[in-house]
């Protein structure tokens, strides 16, 4: 852009043309063009953001439907699979505003938890999202989406533990004693298999769900070369593989099967 403008600066000067009208033209119109592209851009992110959205919150209320609860209270929830891909697409800051507003939506909705619930919510989601979200940011390749989906879970099971010795107390109305017995047993068990169902489902989903976006022209397509299909196929298989496993896991221990 600047050899086009020294370019054209000369030409002025040679034609006796103000040279600065013509800077000030040509700067008004690479910023108008510039902001016109953003626009469009920040346009097709609110869209697919609201879209996200949508299916997130859709994805919640079919998890309600799941027959299995723990402790009473303790419910899996799937739509962290949906945030948890747009975290992947578009960074852990738009994950969050999806998270937000879907438990937000929840807590109006369906839910009867209210801003304990809501509290909940948001931090189990960004718990598992945001660490995935940025590993995957600078490492862009199968690895950094299976180490991200591992590093959310982690770091999920560990937030959430410590924040239902925090708060399980005063939403149940028991001695903070009772709620530590449940720590290891319960919470615990509970969030490394919530977690880990979720990033396979992530990990399964999330290609299937880019190319349907870059087919509708709402992403764009990324520079990096497709992954061979024989990686496809083995990522795939191991996604299904662990996810029916852990699926299992959690119907065996709540004595289902």
């Amino acid at each position: 852009m600047s050899g086009i403008f020294l370019f054209l600066s000369g030409i002025c000067q040679r034609l006796r043309y103000p040279t600065d009208s013509f800077i000030v033209f040509y700067l008004r119109k690479e910023i108008v063009t510039m902001e016109n592209k953003k626009m469009k851009i920040d346009a097709k992110l609110i869209v697919v953001l609201g879209m996200f959205c949508a299916v997130s919150y859709v994805v919640m209320l079919l998890s309600k439907l799941i027959p299995i609860s723990v402790a009473g209270f303790l419910t899996f929830d799937l739509k962290d699979v949906i945030i948890a891909i747009c975290g992947f697409m578009f960074g852990p800051l738009p994950a969050i505003i999806v998270s937000v507003i879907v438990s937000f939506i929840e807590m109006i909705t369906v839910s009867s938890t209210g801003p304990i619930g809501l509290l909940m919510n948001v931090l189990s989601t960004c718990a598992f999202v945001v660490p995935a979200a940025i590993i995957y940011k600078y490492k862009k390749k199968f690895a950094g989406a299976l180490i991200g989906a591992i590093a959310g879970v982690i770091c999920m099971t560990i937030v959430m533990v410590l924040w239902n010795w925090l708060i399980t107390p005063l939403y149940m109305g028991v001695a903070r004693e009772v709620v530590v017995t449940m720590l290891v047993p319960t919470f615990l068990p509970f969030n490394l298999l919530k977690g880990g169902i979720n990033a396979a489902a992530a990990v399964l989903l999330y290609k299937p769900i880019v190319t349907a976006l870059r087919k509708a022209r709402l992403v764009q397509s990324g520079g990096s070369a497709a992954p061979k299909s024989s990686r496809t196929i083995a990522v795939t298989i191991v996604s299904i593989f662990v996810l029916a496993t852990l699926i299992l896991v959690v119907l065996v221990w709540t004595r289902i099967i």
